[in-house]
């Protein structure tokens, strides 16, 4: 008998949980890190670093990662490169990122943590803040990235984008070793590049220092691309003017960590977009069915990219 094994934090789960019901109640479905069936999974859904021993499970066709990015899963010794791996790309999961991006760009376009820190001193101060004039480099032009770049770009702001291969767009648009290029034209940097060898640590020194004028950091991708100490010094520096932190080193973000009581940056607890269960399930299933049919799959990872 074929069996799916779903192991993620506790809220998403019981939602996953509830649509794979509803959609494939024929499915045996077990929830945690282990099957009582190991032998009959045949098919395992996860988000995070979950803790599972995918090596225990031998008839394994097919792992999902429940979002956007699978460093989670290709990082794992215990899985076997036979094995295909898939994520989710939603529609609705790029609408919920781009609604962030948007807003994390337009409050600090406007200034608007500076009124709120006004608003508990009771000043009125309507002539002092000017709109920032805004270059907007979205580093990474994937599904999510591209998504938010051209949303920007159609609100009128002066977009740019960065990606490892050159890309079709309206806007400017800068790849392969044009990455210094790219930062040198730019006072905004949204990252939304996946958590790969290459990436790890991007977000330092050694590339803040690749910018022309003070930029203003806005990173939605993984927390372990970031230095956050690095991040810290750029601000003192002058380097960075703030930043907008969505995913951090270590999650959730230790209470005695320097960034929760930063006046320049914005944190939120790795919420920026959303995956939506019933449009996931569907996506699974249809992936299992692919398997098992030897057809294409969709959003499959590459283990050498790591995405």
């Amino acid at each position: 008998m074929v069996r799916f094994l779903i192991a993620a934090p506790k809220e998403p789960q019981a939602k996953w949980i509830r649509s794979f019901r509803q959609i494939a109640p024929h499915i045996p479905l077990d929830v945690g890190y282990t099957s009582p069936y190991p032998d009959h999974v045949q098919c395992i859904m996860v988000w995070g670093k979950q803790g599972i021993d995918y090596s225990k499970f031998k008839n394994l066709k097919l792992i999902y990662s429940m979002g956007a990015g699978a460093d989670h899963i290709v990082w794992d010794p215990s899985v076997s490169k036979k094995i295909p791996i898939c994520r989710i790309v939603d529609p609705q999961m790029a609408f919920s990122m781009s609604n962030y991006i948007i807003t994390a760009v337009l409050n600090y376009h406007r200034h608007w943590y500076d009124f709120i820190e006004l608003k508990k001193v009771k000043q009125w101060k309507q002539y002092d803040y000017d709109e920032r004039e805004l270059r907007i480099g979205i580093l990474g032009l994937g599904h999510l990235g591209m998504d938010a770049a051209k949303k920007l770009n159609i609100l009128g702001h002066q977009v740019m984008g960065y990606s490892l291969s050159p890309k079709k767009t309206s806007f400017p648009t800068y790849s392969g070793h044009q990455l210094d290029a790219f930062l040198s034209q730019i006072n905004v940097l949204v990252c939304t590049v996946p958590l790969t060898n290459k990436t790890k640590g991007l977000l330092g020194m050694e590339l803040f220092k690749k910018f022309e004028e003070p930029t203003y950091l806005i990173n939605v991708a993984r927390g372990k691309i970031q230095k956050e100490k690095d991040i810290l010094k750029a601000i003192d520096q002058g380097i960075l003017t703030g930043a907008c932190l969505d995913v951090f080193e270590t999650e959730p973000l230790p209470s005695d960590s320097r960034l929760w009581n930063h006046h320049k940056i914005m944190i939120t607890p790795h919420n920026a977009s959303f995956s939506f269960p019933q449009e996931g399930v569907h996506q699974v299933l249809e992936n299992f069915r692919r398997v098992h049919a030897g057809e294409p799959l969709l959003h499959q990872v590459h283990f050498n990219r790591m995405y």
